[in-house]
Parts: C-alpha cells; sequence; structure tokens
C-alpha cells in the first residue's frame, strides 16, 4: 500500500541571512525537526536564493554526494580537485566529496540573484574519490515527459554519483500526463514541485511543496498549470555502507 508523506512549501525550514534565503525541505543547520531527517538516501533539499555577488566560501564535504540545479542565474563553483566552472538554469552539476573535498559557490552575477537548488545524497560507498560532473539537460526535448538527468551508472543518461539513485525531471503543459515506474523494488520516491502545480498519485501539489512515496511501484501524475515543472527522485530507503 503507498505512503505518502507531504511537505507543504510554507511547511519548509527558513534561513535567512539577508545575502541568502534558503528553504529547507529537511532538517539542515539551524533548521532541525526531527520528523524531518531525510527521506532513505535524500538528506538535504535546499531552495537557495543568493544575492549578487555573494555566496558561500570555502568549506569542506566528505562523504556526500552533493547535487546543484540552477533555476535562475549562474552559479560559479570551484574546488580542491581544481574545477572552476559556472552552471546555469539548464545545468546539472555533481560533486562526490568522497573521501574529502573543498569548495566555494557564488552568484557569478553581481546584479542578479541566482536560484538553485542544492541536494545532498548519503552515498553507498564511502571514501570514494572525490569527483565532479557537469551536463546540461534540455527538458524541451521531452516535453510532456520525464528526462532523466541523474543515475548511478557512469553511462547512462546524465550526471551520476555512488548512490542506487535516479532523478527525473520534466517540463508539462497543462493536462498532460505520464507515468512513473520505480527502477527497484523498496525504493521510495521524493517528488517536489519547481514550478506550477501537479496531481501525484491522486495528491494535488503546488508550486515548492514536496512528496515522499513509498510501497509503490509506480504512480501516474498530472500538471495542474500551464508550463508546470517537476522534478522526481528515487533514492534507496535502506542505505547500507560499505568501504
Amino acid at each position: 500500500m503507498t505512503q505518502k508523506t507531504i511537505h507543504r512549501s510554507e511547511s519548509r525550514g527558513l534561513a535567512d541571512h539577508g545575502w541568502l534565503r534558503s528553504r529547507h525541505s529537511f532538517s539542515f543547520g539551524a533548521y532541525h525537526d526531527p520528523e524531518r531527517m531525510g527521506f532513505g538516501a535524500l538528506r538535504v533539499l535546499n531552495d537557495d536564493v543568493v544575492l549578487g555577488g555573494m555566496g558561500f566560501g570555502e568549506h569542506p564535504h566528505r562523504d556526500m554526494e552533493i547535487v546543484s540545479i540552477p533555476l535562475a542565474g549562474d552559479l560559479e563553483h570551484r574546488d580542491s580537485m581544481g574545477n572552476r566552472t559556472v552552471i546555469r538554469k539548464g545545468d546539472i552539476q555533481v560533486m562526490s566529496a568522497g573521501t574529502g573535498v573543498r569548495h566555494s559557490e557564488y552568484n557569478h552575477s553581481r546584479e542578479q540573484t541566482v536560484e538553485f537548488l542544492q541536494i545532498w545524497v548519503i552515498p553507498e560507498v564511502l571514501d570514494a574519490p572525490p569527483r565532479y560532473d557537469q551536463r546540461s539537460i534540455d527538458l524541451e526535448t521531452r516535453r510532456n515527459g520525464l528526462l532523466q538527468v541523474l543515475s548511478p551508472d557512469p553511462g547512462d543518461e546524465g550526471v551520476w554519483i555512488h548512490q542506487q539513485a535516479w532523478f527525473h525531471m520534466g517540463a508539462f503543459d497543462r493536462d498532460a500526463e505520464t507515468s512513473y515506474t520505480l527502477k527497484k523494488k523498496g525504493d521510495g520516491v521524493y517528488a517536489f514541485v519547481v514550478k506550477g502545480g501537479f496531481t501525484v498519485d491522486g495528491t494535488r501539489l503546488g508550486e515548492r511543496d514536496g512528496m515522499g512515496l513509498t510501497g509503490t511501484e509506480g504512480f501516474t501524475l498530472r500538471a495542474e498549470s500551464d508550463d508546470a515543472r517537476i522534478l522526481l527522485m528515487e533514492v534507496p530507503m535502506h542505505i547500507p555502507r560499505n568501504k
């Protein structure tokens, strides 16, 4: 039987630092809710807005898969592996922290804000070599359908991470429908509405609402607004940790 955990947009944690306004779907930083410690291997889903010229100074990470998806503006990334890149709307970036990496993230523009989703996934393998990847994604190539943007297979569509996880994104016209079938039995899917509204497995979700689904092999979704956009994150609900 399908079980659903619904997180309405307004119920998310809020961190407002002036230069940064961040909404947290799960416990992060000063926001702590014991009922929101993640969803299976999905540990962090932050919805960040950073003012022009501002950003996160160099800081360390270890044993975490960190995915960034810009929604507006340009985000500059630098890290201790020697990468210096700019990611824009239409890109997806992954950094596997593994044995340890330091990085910084800044708004590349001094005038415009940058908006992006930062997602942390717990890896299935500890102490992996750090790595970086970045791809461009065009949702219009799969209009009214789902485009895979992340997987555990380096040869598959999208970026890849050290976890049995699959992310899909879609841009839909009003009333367009599609279905999603889980890759692995026992996984869960966290649906996050980026723009507009959707009905997911019979539940109405508005913009920036999230819902975790478990105990299902698949579900349908229907767009309830024009140019509606959604992110689906399939992750294991139990995380074996291997060296």
